[in-house]
């Protein structure tokens, strides 16, 4: 399989979770002035595709440069499940998407596509986006899941503003990536990926090039 992007384009236009600040691209240095072209960049951790370290959530969780790099690269598990505002992945989802493919093992990765990423430049994008039902949440951890991944701006449904699958993950060490695209184009429900933040010391979270292959 060629190598498929997974990740939104950072941009002064990327749609922003509300109340995060809109990305600034400054200019800093020109070719005719200094020789060179270079900006400087200014946004949340959290923009466009990125990864939540459970320090976001957990006072004393793992931070951004604190990840292990096995943790970030490895096989990758899609469940493929249609959702439309605020519909949650439910435990029997995941459970149905077993009986047809084999018991999802320990240590997996596992990557949800529900299409809302289409909804992406929409008024309710980040306010009932699907996410995962803390039942869902909860069965994950049982199988000591590495990390989940989602095509919505937040593992949690957009009406949840407690965030309590966000809490629940991330106290249980798992890591979460949020807002992926192209999940779609990946033909088979398992697949390589590769999900590198940026090394930002003490960082809660960190946009990501995420990759299929």
């Amino acid at each position: 399989m060629n190598p498929i992007d997974l990740t939104l384009t950072i941009s002064k236009s990327i749609p922003n979770f509300p109340g995060s600040p809109k990305p600034q691209f400054i200019l800093w240095s020109d070719i005719k002035s200094d020789g060179y072209n270079l900006e400087l960049l200014f946004f949340s951790s959290h923009t466009g595709t990125h990864i939540d370290a459970p320090y976001h959530f957990v006072k004393d969780g793992l931070k951004i440069h604190q990840i292990p790099l096995d943790r970030l690269m490895g096989k990758g598990i899609l469940i493929k499940l249609k959702k439309t505002k605020n519909e949650p992945i439910t435990k029997l989802d995941i459970i149905s998407f077993e009986k047809r493919n084999g018991k999802i093992p320990v240590n997996s990765s596992v990557f949800f596509f529900t299409e809302w990423q289409k909804n992406l430049n929409k008024n309710n994008y980040f306010t009932e986006n699907p996410g995962l039902a803390l039942t869902a949440a909860k069965y994950l951890i049982s199988k000591k899941i590495n990390l989940v991944g989602i095509d919505s701006p937040s593992i949690d449904l957009g009406k949840d503003e407690s965030y309590s699958v966000h809490h629940i993950l991330s106290k249980n060490n798992i890591l979460i990536v949020e807002n992926l695209s192209n999940l779609n184009k990946i033909p088979s429900n398992k697949f390589n990926f590769t999900v590198l933040p940026l090394k930002i010391k003490d960082a809660t979270g960190s946009p990501v090039r995420a990759v299929a292959s």
